[in-house]
């Protein structure tokens, strides 16, 4: 078994994988920034450098799931940039440790589908982690930096494993927790003329994708972390609405969206025809390869 060091623990995401690590027999130690409270934690706090080399040192495998909320105020500043400052530093910091350890650690580190760009224009061609990075939205060239400071780690010779996450589908968590709320009460409907590929992932396969990615010591480089087949925004709203039982009646218009949404416009209205080509090969099978399954889990009230 396994000692995993864990940035993050304390998310929704994080919280559900430490469960997951320890019911699998690994030690599991939680990176916090308040004072510890158990043997099960360390105190870091990235943006000052303070971080136990020694628990490091301890570690077979660090996963990093730091960094600031997602869902915000898209027309703040101060919001895009503890967007990108919260990943990239913590990102930086763990992987030059990690580096200058003498153990050298596997790196699990955290990052987002959105990589890859919009690629409507081009037809929805179908991307798998080979595919290159394209244009300048806000989170794509976050990805980018994202990726870029957990290098470290691998030229030290660390095996780096890139989480490309799609967003996680669950009622207790964003974005399906609001869409839910939404479609529940007869507002749902597609976005634009829902045409545009939207990756997903159900929370029981980001898990064990994670964890079996953790147990791998040959998986490395960048993995998408989404469901076998990638569905439209009309396709996602149609199986919501059915699962909801309920109808779709509202279209939220392009320019509604481009306007209200200001910088994230390019993750509702963008398209990404994405495949989880390098995780089933390293021998991962989905529970939930399509949105409808992904939808029946992440709606299920069962744990």
């Amino acid at each position: 078994m396994s000692h995993v060091l864990l940035a993050g623990a304390s998310g929704f995401l994080g919280t559900h994988l430490r469960e997951a690590l320890a019911g699998r027999g690994h030690t599991v130690t939680a990176l916090v920034r308040r004072p510890v409270r158990g043997p099960g934690e360390s105190l870091w706090d990235p943006y000052t450098g303070t971080l136990d080399r020694e628990v490091i040192e301890t570690a077979d495998v660090v996963v990093n799931l730091a960094g600031a909320p997602t869902l915000g105020n898209p027309h703040s500043q101060s919001w895009a940039r503890a967007l990108r400052e919260s990943r990239v530093t913590t990102t930086r910091v763990l992987a030059e440790a990690i580096a200058a350890s003498d153990r050298h650690p596997a790196f699990l580190a955290g990052n987002g589908i959105s990589y890859y760009g919009d690629r409507r224009d081009e037809g929805d061609p179908v991307l798998d982690e080979q595919a290159d990075s394209r244009g300048d939205a806000l989170l794509t060239s976050v990805t980018r930096e994202w990726q870029a400071a957990a290098q470290p780690a691998a030229v030290a010779g660390s095996r780096l494993c890139v989480l490309r996450t799609a967003p996680v589908m669950d009622r207790r968590s964003e974005p399906l927790k609001q869409l839910r709320l939404l479609f529940l009460a007869g507002l749902g409907g597609r976005l634009g003329d829902g045409q545009q590929r939207m990756p997903m992932i159900s929370l029981r396969d980001w898990v064990g994708a994670v964890v079996h990615l953790a147990e791998h010591d040959d998986a490395s480089g960048p993995f998408n972390l989404c469901c076998s087949r990638t569905p439209t925004n009309a396709e996602f709203t149609d199986a919501l609405a059915a699962e909801l039982h309920r109808p779709k009646f509202a279209t939220v218009p392009r320019f509604a969206l481009q306007l209200g949404a200001g910088r994230m416009a390019p993750e509702l209205l963008g398209s990404l025809n994405v495949v989880p080509a390098a995780l089933e090969k390293s021998g991962y099978v989905f529970h939930d390869p399509d949105v409808e399954a992904v939808l029946k889990a992440g709606l299920s009230e069962a744990d």
